[in-house]
């Protein structure tokens, strides 16, 4: 099926925007949709979603805050019908492995009939340098929830290649795939590799649940984003992920970047430096 434009959903995000450029370079006409964009797309306001995705026959789905909270099933249900009303006819739903709430959203999304390609996604590399482990490492520990339980990091520029193969090669279509790095990490063997390739003493810290849970608390996060980090670290992180998957080297035919690259070329970035 000819690709027309490929609405990306979340288009400014770590994989959303790496997405778009990449079909940019190939010179598929790519419409990013998010709350600041034009045309704007919320995902509690769905008088915004038709047109967003109106003249697209594809989408890159990335959902906010994250497919385990509680409305998320129906919401991923509702919007497939919009964008199947709107002309699209193949969703690439980025997923979480492990979390409940993101199968039941997965399996919406496939009821609706329209062709999908599901991303299993491990945690992202650049949590550690986009996202929210950064302030911790610039302060010398990062401090969280989680012990000696192994993630296989997936890096995000491999996701965006993986999501941009899905989206343009049809053998992807009404597929599932487990997405993660090529070796499992503690979060402490992470935060060793990051200290040594940015030549800085960081420290990592095991705190308690609720302890940790208070702390977020006292920052003033809703409820909603509290329950859903109690749920990540407490669920997602209990060991059942720490399986390494072979999804991308079955869509790219390679081996997808390790952890030691990615602290080493980030570091050479200067992003860890103070």
């Amino acid at each position: 099926m000819q690709i027309s434009t490929v609405a990306i959903i979340g288009g400014l995000g770590k994989t959303g925007g790496r997405v778009a450029e990449r079909l940019k370079d190939r010179g598929i006409d790519v419409r990013a949709a998010s709350r600041s964009t034009t045309p704007a797309f919320d995902w509690q306001d769905r008088d915004t979603w038709h047109q967003a995705l109106e003249g697209a026959s594809a989408a890159y789905v990335t959902f906010q805050p994250d497919l385990a909270v509680a409305w998320a099933a129906e919401a991923i249900s509702a919007f497939a019908k919009t964008a199947v009303e709107a002309g699209v006819g193949h969703i690439v739903l980025l997923s979480g492995r492990g979390e409940d709430g993101a199968v039941l959203s997965e399996q919406e999304l496939k009821a609706v009939g329209v062709d999908y390609t599901v991303l299993r996604a491990s945690w992202f590399n650049q949590n550690f340098s986009e996202g929210a482990f950064l302030d911790g490492l610039l302060q010398g520990k990062l401090a969280l929830p989680v012990g000696d339980v192994p993630e296989p990091f997936v890096d995000a520029a491999d996701l965006a290649d993986v999501a941009v193969e899905a989206l343009t090669n049809p053998r992807h279509r009404n597929q599932t795939y487990e997405l993660t790095g090529p070796r499992a990490l503690t979060f402490r063997d992470a935060v060793s590799e990051i200290a040594a390739a940015s030549g800085r003493a960081i420290d990592y810290e095991r705190v308690p649940i609720d302890t940790f849970m208070a702390e977020m608390t006292a920052t003033g996060l809703p409820r909603e984003t509290t329950d859903l980090l109690h749920e990540l670290f407490t669920q997602v992180l209990d060991g059942r992920n720490s399986r390494v998957e072979d999804g991308v080297r079955q869509i790219l035919g390679r081996r997808p970047r390790d952890f030691s690259d990615y602290a080493r070329e980030t570091a050479a970035s200067g992003i860890w430096s103070i």
